[in-house]
């Protein structure tokens, strides 16, 4: 489904871009996406996706969270180690 509402975006913003039938072809697309948007079947999907990401989003945090401190860790420790061997190497 939602590769299908990404082609029909797609198609429908090159279109828009690429028409020159003027103001009227616009107009036709417009209605026909506020048309679609506002189905209750696109909507009943907007709501269940909306509900996953206010569910998951504290996973995400703690997910991006917990791999920016093992980050900060790497990024510390090969900070002591290229600090230990400049020391050594310049007291050649």
């Amino acid at each position: 489904m939602k590769g299908k509402i990404l082609l029909l975006t797609g198609i429908g913003i090159g279109y828009v871009l690429g028409a020159r039938a003027g103001r009227e072809s616009y107009d036709r697309i417009a209605k026909a996406a506020d048309k679609f948007w506002s189905s209750p079947r696109v909507q009943k999907q907007v709501d269940t996706a909306e509900d996953f990401v206010k569910d998951r989003a504290p996973d995400v945090a703690d997910f991006f969270a917990d791999g920016a401190k093992r980050v900060v860790r790497q990024v510390a420790g090969n900070k002591t180690t290229t600090k230990s061997t400049r020391s050594s190497t310049s007291s050649k």
